[in-house]
């Protein structure tokens, strides 16, 4: 591989790393609603995540579904940290009002 392929690889990594960390800090402070592989489902603000995709939501809410397919009421939980090997899947919920609850991410 010549050097410019080479630094042609590279800038398309580093673009694509700029991309993924823009796209991340876009979601910052929005609502987050996750359903895990044990049915619950939480919904909280976006707070951070890491390399194994594991979430950190604020001021999170539980939400259980009784058996009869009902949704029960919400348990609040606060801080979470939701392993990245028990979500099923991620959605922004703009169900929630955010104007309550705002988080601020500084670096």
């Amino acid at each position: 591989m010549s050097s410019t392929e080479m630094e042609t690889t590279e800038m398309i990594k580093d673009h694509g790393e700029i991309d993924g960390k823009a796209k991340l800090r876009k979601w910052l402070n929005m609502n987050f609603r996750i359903e895990m592989t044990d049915g619950r489902v939480l919904i909280g603000v976006f707070l951070c995540t890491d390399r194994d995709a594991n979430v950190i939501l604020g001021a999170c809410s539980e939400y259980l579904k009784s058996n009869d397919g009902e949704t029960e009421e919400p348990r609040v939980l606060g801080l979470v940290m939701v392993p990245g090997r028990h979500i099923v899947s991620i959605k922004i919920d703009d169900t929630m009002d955010t104007t309550s609850q705002k988080y601020y991410y500084e670096e």
